[in-house]
């Protein structure tokens, strides 16, 4: 007993208490990753996806999806809806097979994990990943590519899907994009004791895994000023690029951005060194 309680204190991120925004779908293998590394996650999704009230466009591009050379996944959510609406329409999901498809990071497993090829799997797991591989296949030029994507609401479209539309366009690939679910966000009264933390000073660690989550958060938290002793972690630096242009000071941004185990090694990495310099206000 006394020496698993001394391993544990060994743990470089051992009672440091780590909010993490991510939608509740992926909040579980986040906060596990934290529990691994001795910290204690606080889950407050600033957040969520939601079904669209229509499924109209998506469901004409399932139903001729021969149509396209390429499907491109941006996330985990893209590619839960698009296997949704696969089932509701009756359709085999080995269809999907009659395509390349692309996915980024981790995202490839939910994929093969339906007997699903996944053709590209991007060294960098980001939207720009994906244009760096179709950059080196020949003959790209007027291939077809149907790409999910997100509507947004309460919160401004983060320029990531825009800027990979835009690259996509330069490669003169022929591109269809689709609304697939819904991202909005939550309610700040849903967290008045996460927000009693943050104004005590308790929370050692806000974690960011995307724009949006920090748009949304920065509308719950309004003016409230965050203390100096919490650090700011982003996944990877996209999202740290567009937390400073919202206006934070970024501490600690993930290097290894293919999965919450690698960017959770990155911020015990730089814990102990990080020193915050006034956050927001």
């Amino acid at each position: 007993m006394n020496n698993s309680l001394s391993a544990t204190k060994n743990l470089p991120l051992y009672q440091k208490r780590i909010l993490i925004t991510t939608p509740r779908n992926y909040a579980s293998r986040f906060a596990s990753e934290i529990i691994n590394h001795g910290g204690i996650p606080m889950i407050m999704p600033t957040i969520e996806t939601c079904y669209l009230s229509s499924y109209e466009p998506l469901d004409n591009c399932l139903k001729t999806i021969h149509q396209f050379n390429y499907i491109a996944f941006t996330s985990r959510n893209g590619i839960n809806a698009v296997i949704s609406r696969l089932k509701a329409l009756d359709l085999p999901l080995s269809s999907l097979n009659n395509c390349q498809l692309i996915a980024i990071g981790r995202d490839s497993q939910r994929l093969e994990e339906m007997g699903l090829n996944v053709t590209i799997l991007p060294k960098e797991s980001s939207p720009q990943g994906i244009v760096l591989e179709l950059e080196k296949v020949p003959d790209i030029e007027q291939q077809t590519i149907l790409v999910p994507v997100p509507e947004v609401r309460g919160i401004s479209e983060p320029d990531i899907i825009p800027n990979f539309i835009t690259a996509l366009q330069a490669l003169n690939l022929k591109i269809t994009t689709v609304k697939a679910y819904q991202t909005r966000c939550l309610e700040g009264s849903l967290y008045a004791v996460e927000m009693a933390l943050i104004k005590q000073g308790k929370i050692d660690i806000i974690a960011f895994s995307s724009t949006a989550e920090i748009e949304s958060f920065l509308q719950i938290i309004k003016q409230t000023q965050i203390p100096k002793n919490c650090l700011i972690a982003c996944f990877g630096p996209y999202t740290a690029s567009n937390a400073r242009k919202l206006g934070l000071t970024v501490d600690i941004v993930g290097q290894d951005y293919h999965s919450f185990q690698g960017f959770v090694q990155g911020i015990a990495d730089n814990f102990p060194t990080s020193l915050s310099t006034g956050i927001y206000a």
